[in-house]
């Protein structure tokens, strides 16, 4: 059986730290090569010592230094070009990538020239260049394989599928809900920064935390599967599942549903990326189905969660929107977490740069979508002010 020599890029973080609970559980299929974080040099070091890794990026330039005392005889690198790089090793065969936000996209590209394998766990990524991202996979012959347990399981279900593209009638994106599932709309407009923290299943860092109680999270889920496994957007639909149990489901043409089920944990999305297409033994909880009881399924409100019906619409407009979408959220998400912006200004001020936006294609070139991405991020600061 193979053993994969993995980079991961933002290994201090959620899900970084979870793929290293995998690497500790399956030491004779998983071994890191390559580490990165984004400002975190005491925590790297620590990765580093203890997976004798001598490849490593601190993003951060000034924290450098640090690291450099800290791991004699590692090699050391910074910045964007630094993690392009660490992508690029020539012992590594698979890059993970768990950075949030738009600086993974570079590397992501760096390591899809180099011939490596990718596991995704940064929806940006394929949120503002699916297109580019997934033809160059396809013209080097590397997989982009996903780590989110959403499109780790619609990617599960899909193996066997014969009948192609065509053949799937439905990918169907589980949503816990976020901790607001229940609020009426009204009331959405009092939520706190603490509120929105406190998400009822997973453990995850603020960003996302944040977006997965607006529901822009599975928003850039949407158009991240219809890139990732080439359907149009009116095949992807969401539906709320409390429990996070069912991970994701695809219907196909006869009416078949096949769903993936597992605990609450990324490790089993990581591992399944790192050791597919087989099958391991670990350490990881499994499921009790007496103990669980029953399933919960809800449609979604639009009404109240706007964040879906924008994706949907920035998905169908492809070109540059998608980004504007991706970016203006961010932008959104950092201005309600210093409290210049309500919760529910955050999708307000994403459609209102959407509609200002004027949508291009970007005919395989990553400069349109990098300008557009600028863009947004300037003219939704310059329209929070407005937004109160």
């Amino acid at each position: 059986m193979q053993k994969r020599r993995v980079v991961i890029l933002g290994s201090t973080g959620s899900i970084g730290t979870s793929a290293l609970k995998v690497a500790r559980d399956i030491r004779d299929r998983m071994e890191v090569v390559g580490l990165a974080a984004g400002s975190n040099a005491e925590a790297l070091a620590l990765q580093a010592r203890e997976f004798g890794v001598h490849n490593v990026c601190i993003y951060d330039l000034s924290r450098a230094e640090e690291l450099s005392r800290a791991l004699p005889g590692v090699q050391v690198e910074t910045g964007e070009k630094g993690l392009c790089r660490l992508a690029q090793l020539p012992e590594a065969d698979m890059v993970l990538i768990s950075i949030v936000g738009t600086a993974g996209l570079r590397p992501a590209l760096a390591a899809i020239e180099a011939g490596k394998d990718l596991a995704i766990a940064s929806k940006e990524i394929l949120v503002m260049a699916g297109q580019i991202v997934m033809e160059k996979a396809r013209q080097a012959g590397v997989r982009v394989l996903p780590v989110d347990s959403e499109h780790n399981a619609i990617f599960q279900c899909l193996n066997g599928n014969h009948g192609g593209p065509e053949a799937v009638s439905r990918l169907i994106l589980t949503a816990s809900g976020g901790p607001f599932r229940t609020w009426k709309k009204e009331d959405l407009e009092h939520v706190t920064l603490e509120q929105a923290l406190k998400h009822p299943t997973w453990t995850m860092g603020r960003k996302i935390t944040i977006d997965s109680a607006t529901l822009f999270n599975k928003g850039l889920e949407m158009i991240e599967a219809r890139w990732l496994f080439d359907v149009p957007m009116n095949k992807v639909d969401v539906i709320v599942h409390p429990q996070s149990i069912v991970h994701s489901m695809v219907e196909y043409m006869d009416g078949t549903v096949l769903a993936q089920m597992s605990s609450s944990d990324m490790c089993f999305p990581i591992q399944y990326a790192v050791t597919w297409p087989d099958r391991v033994p670990n350490s990881l909880k499994q499921l009790n189905f007496a103990e669980i009881g029953q399933l919960v399924f809800e449609a979604p409100r639009p009404d109240a969660f706007p964040a879906l019906d924008l994706a949907r619409r920035a998905g169908e407009c492809c070109g540059t929107m998608p980004a504007v979408y991706n970016a203006a959220n961010e932008v959104a998400v950092d201005a309600f977490i210093r409290g210049d912006l309500r919760f529910t200004g955050i999708w307000k001020l994403v459609e209102a740069v959407m509609n200002d936006h004027a949508n291009t294609d970007p005919r395989g070139n990553l400069a349109p979508i990098l300008e557009a991405d600028a863009w947004a991020r300037d003219h939704a600061a310059a329209l929070i002010p407005s937004m109160h």
